[in-house]
């Protein structure tokens, strides 16, 4: 899959394609019926599938402290339209310029200027341009003035619930990590490098692998059961994602996993955490005594709740 980072990265070669638009976070079973669709038009017409995506995404750079919690980085987005045969994806920085062209400065730069796009899937509620002033409707006339057409991709639903990145981070939020596999088509995980962090928990007789978030906001917060990939194995741990409110610290998320039974040096290494169960909120301890003795009761659940799951 080939990235093209800018307009301005955009060359000949790039014009003529199969598009769609979105923020595609987390590429969840309603995004995969879009671009199985974006696959079936780009075969029929000859072209390339390209998607058009945003960094930031818009409701963060307009309101970036109240914008929901992203399900993926930007990297593993990447990773993911990747694996659903996307040949090419359009990244466009989301700025000041960009929020302030008319539906029509849209169209005309990015759609036939940019791109010279002959198919467009959009969800019949996309709305686009200034003040969203642009919407389907807008878009198919533009079509037929500009010689493309557009087609509405069709909501998916499960259980008469609408597939959506909302009831992923809804199900996220409640701990329903079974839920969120079944919208997603695949259990939630976290990637990222390992960092050095305050070794804290060395100290406390527990060491964890502090992963790199990257990300202003997570999904979701507390302590958590979680298998982690390293390397191609998988080891069972206990996860703690949040602010860590007993020691001091900056006040933003963190991912620190304490791998089960494992020895060896992970810093600057990349691991895969996958969520399985919630084993308690994230809380404030008197004293790192009180920390360390509760981390331990964790470190118990979770090999219980292994030892039960092995016994099935």
């Amino acid at each position: 899959m080939q990235l093209v980072r800018g307009l301005h990265n955009l060359r000949p070669r790039h014009r003529g394609c199969v598009a769609t638009i979105g923020n595609f976070d987390g590429v969840h079973r309603g995004h995969q019926a879009i671009l199985a669709r974006l696959r079936e038009r780009a075969l029929e017409l000859g072209l390339p599938s390209c998607v058009v995506i945003f960094e930031p995404q818009p409701r963060e750079f307009f309101a970036p402290d109240t914008a929901p919690a992203r399900l993926a980085r930007l990297r593993d987005k990447l990773q993911l339209l990747a694996a659903e045969g996307v040949d090419r994806v359009l990244c466009l920085a989301f700025n000041q310029r960009l929020s302030q062209l008319s539906a029509a400065e849209f169209v005309d730069t990015i759609l036939v200027d940019g791109l010279d796009v002959k198919h467009l899937e959009v969800g019949d509620d996309f709305r686009f341009g200034c003040d969203r002033a642009g919407d389907f409707d807008y878009l198919q006339q533009a079509g037929i003035a500009q010689g493309f057409t557009v087609e509405a991709a069709q909501t998916v639903e499960m259980d008469g619930l609408r597939v959506s990145s909302t009831q992923v981070r809804n199900a996220l939020a409640a701990a329903d990590f079974e839920l969120a596999e079944r919208l997603l088509g695949r259990p939630y995980r976290i990637a990222g490098r390992i960092l050095h962090g305050q070794k804290l928990a060395r100290q406390l007789g527990t060491p964890t692998a502090n992963v790199q978030l990257k990300r202003r906001r997570v999904p979701l917060t507390g302590v958590f059961l979680v298998s982690v990939d390293i390397d191609g194995k998988t080891w069972p741990g206990v996860a703690n994602i949040g602010v860590r409110p007993t020691v001091q610290g900056d006040g933003k998320a963190h991912l620190e996993v304490h791998i089960l039974d494992f020895a060896g040096d992970l810093y600057d290494r990349r691991l895969t955490v996958v969520f399985h169960q919630k084993l308690r909120e994230e809380q404030r301890f008197a004293s790192l005594e009180a920390l360390k003795t509760a981390i331990h009761a964790d470190i118990a659940a979770a090999r219980a709740l292994v030892a039960t799951s092995a016994n099935r």
